[in-house]
């Protein structure tokens, strides 16, 4: 939404990002790799069993300088992705509550820093719950990724809703290909949702279900203002995060669930239901007020840009001369 512009650095960012650490992950698994002892896996790689893979076998190696590093990067790596969370879930309350789901006051932006203290304050609070709940690194490292997770599959409905109800909107960036691309993108984040294993997908959707009491408050606040129709648009992610939650317990063992759905079965079952719940999602949407006060701002970019474009012919015209 920031970009100067989107056609050129959207691609470049979306595309470099996956190339560079497609790079760097394959570059670890040779390192890794080729400075195991063959000795060590005779027996199979299931043997091998590191708690910190690059630091144990640095250890291994007596490469001390290289373990100091890092450890260190144990700690520094996680701080950064703290620090990226810690704007964008502040940014998402201040929308929130310009959607009117939250306080007035989560909304309010420092007149000097430009952010939303209140938001950030706020952000802080939920994360000493969530500590609470969820002691230990490695599990709140697991719910914060499957949350993170089910916001992605609102992408591929989002884009295509808006391709059928945004048909007048500016589009510096057009994907090709998108009538393909969304489908198999909700199937590959709802796959991988169910890969999250049981009972930790259970977990999560279960704490993503308790915000609806808050829409219900805040709904109620606003006298149910559009709520009809509000809810019959998004009533397919409840139900379709039930039906993952129901699959993922009687899904296959090798993903913590029951093994009543076998192994290979409940992937393509898991495939037909996404599909099933992309088409209700699309059939859903409608043009809001938001979407029409950006049409009316999108036809006022397009006039300046043009009245800027003709203001540019008219100097090379009287250079020319």
């Amino acid at each position: 939404g920031e970009a100067k512009n989107p056609g050129r650095s959207i691609p470049i960012a979306v595309v470099g990002s996956i190339l560079i650490a497609t790079v760097i992950y394959v570059l670890l698994q040779i390192a890794f790799i080729g400075a195991v002892n063959p000795s060590e896996i005779v027996k199979g790689w299931s043997h091998l069993n590191f708690n910190s893979p690059f630091a144990d076998l640095a250890i291994a190696l007596n490469i001390n300088w290289l373990v100091i590093v890092l450890y260190a990067d144990a700690f520094v790596s996680p701080s950064g992705t703290g620090i990226t969370y810690t704007a964008t879930t502040s940014r998402m309350i201040y929308g929130m509550e310009k959607n009117k789901y939250l306080p007035n006051i989560l909304g309010r932006v420092h007149p000097l820093y430009g952010v939303p203290r209140q938001a950030m304050f706020f952000n802080l609070f939920v994360s000493f719950i969530f500590l609470f709940l969820f002691r230990g690194w490695g599990i709140l490292a697991e719910i914060i990724s499957v949350a993170t997770l089910i916001s992605y599959l609102t992408g591929p409905i989002t884009a295509m809703t808006l391709r059928k109800t945004g048909t007048d909107l500016y589009r510096p960036l057009r994907i090709k290909g998108l009538n393909v691309i969304a489908p198999l993108g909700f199937i590959f984040a709802s796959l991988t949702l169910y890969w999250a294993r049981w009972p930790l997908t259970g977990q999560v959707l279960f704490i993503i279900l308790i915000g609806l009491p808050i829409y219900f408050y805040y709904q109620a606040k606003s006298k149910w203002k559009g709520f009809g129709q509000n809810f019959r648009a998004g009533v397919w992610m409840i139900v379709y995060l039930l039906c993952m939650m129901t699959i993922s317990w009687i899904g296959s063992e090798k993903f913590g669930g029951l093994n009543i759905i076998k192994y290979g079965w409940d992937m393509g079952l898991i495939a037909i239901v996404a599909l099933f719940f992309y088409a209700w999602a699309l059939k859903s949407g409608y043009k809001t007020e938001y979407l029409k006060e950006a049409i009316h701002v999108n036809n006022e970019m397009k006039e300046a840009e043009a009245q800027t474009a003709s203001a540019k012919e008219q100097v090379i015209e009287k250079q020319i001369k």
